[in-house]
């Protein structure tokens, strides 16, 4: 994994370097590839750990839903990988993880706080227009 634009996080005393994926993948139907990370020991890196998460990149066309990946939810990610038996050490094949929708809050501690893709930005789900982090109004160029 490039250590460009991966981050740094400690988890039970042993330190990790995670990134979310950087490109994008589409499926012949142009359905968005669900949001990924990747984990590996920063040190000795050994199998590399593959989480997908229930919704999609941000940067996904469709407007699907998305959330920001946090390191609370890498931590615990991490924790619920090696109890299923990953060996982050020892080299080896990829070891993939899924997230179901319903796994999410308990793995976040709190509901999660969806985003969705719009123009200028990501709105909040259910949010309006005031809710954009840019763009607060939209004017017409007659005016």
């Amino acid at each position: 994994m490039p250590k460009k634009g991966s981050r740094l996080i400690t988890v039970d005393g042993a330190v990790f370097r995670w990134r979310v994926g950087h490109k994008p993948s589409f499926s012949p139907d142009k359905s968005a590839s669900p949001l990924t990370f990747a984990v590996e020991q920063a040190e000795d890196p050994g199998s590399v750990l593959v989480v997908s998460l229930p919704c999609a990149r941000p940067d996904n066309w469709q407007g699907e839903r998305t959330i920001t990946v946090r390191p609370v939810l890498v931590a615990r990610c991490i924790r619920r990988a090696l109890e299923q038996g990953w060996r982050s050490g020892q080299p080896g094949s990829t070891f993939q993880v899924s997230v179901a929708e319903d796994e999410l809050a308990p793995l976040l501690g709190e509901p999660p706080r969806y985003l969705i893709p719009f123009l200028w930005g990501m709105m909040p789900e259910g949010g309006s227009i005031r809710d954009l982090p840019r763009a607060t109004q939209i004017w017409s160029r007659d005016a």
